[in-house]
C-alpha cells in the first residue's frame, strides 16, 4: 500500500486549479485532477506534475451532474489503485466551477440553477460520496470567493453559492471530527484566469478597479492560490480547521 498522500482536485486542467496541482505536487503528494472537456489540457498537467517525482493521474467529470459521482469515484478507485497502489485518498479539493456575471434584475432561473448545481449542490454531494474513499485524518478544502465577504455588482448567484459552501464547510468540520478530517474555505480575490471570459485578465478598466481597492495595488495571480492550499495539505496546517482563508491581496479591507 501506498504511504503517500493523495489529493483530489477538481477543475484541474486550467486556472486556479492547475497551479493547485503545481503546487501540490511540491509537497510530495500524489495528484488526481480533474476536467470537464479539455483532455489535453489536464494530459499536460498531468505531464508536468509528473516532474515534480510523484504519480499523477486525469478524470473526466461534470461536477454539475449528481448522477454521474457514483460512476466517477468507481473510476477514481481504478485509478487509483493502477496508478498509486491505494484505493483511497486523503484531500478532496473542491475546486471546479464557472462564473457568470449578470446583474440580479436579468439572472434567469437556468443561470440560478447552473450556479447551484456546479458550486453548491455539486460540492456538497460531491463530498458527501467521497467520504466512503477519503482516509482519517485527512481534509477538504472548498474554494469560495472573496465576493462572499465584499460586493461587486453582477455576481449575485455566484456570490450566493459561495455564501453556502462557507456554511456548509463549517459544518463538514464539525461532523468529520471524529475521523480527523479537517474543513476550510480558501477564498481568492479576484485573479487573472479564463474564468468568467477571462474578466480579471483581460478587462483593463475592471483591473484597475480591483487594484485600487486591494491593498497589495494588483490583481491576483493563480500562483498566489496554489501555494496556500498546497500547505493547507500538509501536517504544518493540522490545526486550522472550519476556517475561511481569504487570499486577496487585502481587497475591501
Amino acid at each position: 500500500m501506498s504511504t503517500k498522500k493523495i489529493a483530489v482536485i477538481t477543475g484541474g486542467s486550467r486556472g486556479l486549479g492547475r497551479d493547485m496541482a503545481f503546487q501540490i505536487a511540491k509537497k510530495g503528494l500524489d495528484v488526481v485532477i480533474t476536467y470537464h472537456s479539455n483532455q489535453a489540457a489536464a494530459e499536460d498537467v498531468v505531464a508536468q506534475v509528473k516532474k515534480s517525482g510523484v504519480k499523477s493521474v486525469a478524470l473526466k467529470l461534470d461536477t454539475s451532474d449528481v448522477s454521474t459521482f457514483d460512476a466517477f469515484y468507481g473510476r477514481l478507485e481504478e485509478a487509483l489503485k493502477e496508478t498509486m497502489g491505494s484505493s483511497n485518498f486523503d484531500f478532496l479539493i473542491n475546486n471546479a466551477g464557472t462564473g457568470i456575471y449578470k446583474p440580479f434584475v436579468d439572472t434567469t432561473e437556468a443561470d440560478f440553477d447552473e450556479m447551484m448545481n456546479i458550486h453548491l449542490k455539486g460540492v456538497y454531494f460531491l463530498t458527501q460520496k467521497a467520504l466512503k474513499y477519503m482516509n482519517d485524518g485527512g481534509g477538504i478544502i472548498n474554494i469560495s470567493s472573496g465576493l462572499a465577504r465584499f460586493t461587486f455588482p453582477k455576481s449575485s448567484a455566484y456570490a450566493s453559492m459561495k455564501g453556502g459552501v462557507e456554511v456548509f464547510t463549517r459544518y463538514l468540520a464539525k461532523e468529520l471530527g471524529e475521523r480527523k478530517i479537517r474543513a476550510n474555505v480558501v477564498a481568492p480575490g479576484a485573479v487573472a484566469t479564463d474564468f468568467g471570459n477571462g474578466e480579471n485578465k483581460t478587462n483593463e478598466q475592471k483591473r484597475k478597479m480591483v487594484s485600487s481597492v486591494t491593498a497589495l495595488g494588483r490583481v491576483g495571480e493563480p500562483e498566489d492560490i496554489g501555494g496556500l492550499v498546497a500547505f493547507l495539505c500538509t501536517d504544518d496546517a493540522r490545526w486550522i480547521n472550519g476556517q475561511r482563508i481569504e487570499a486577496s491581496g487585502g481587497t475591501m479591507l
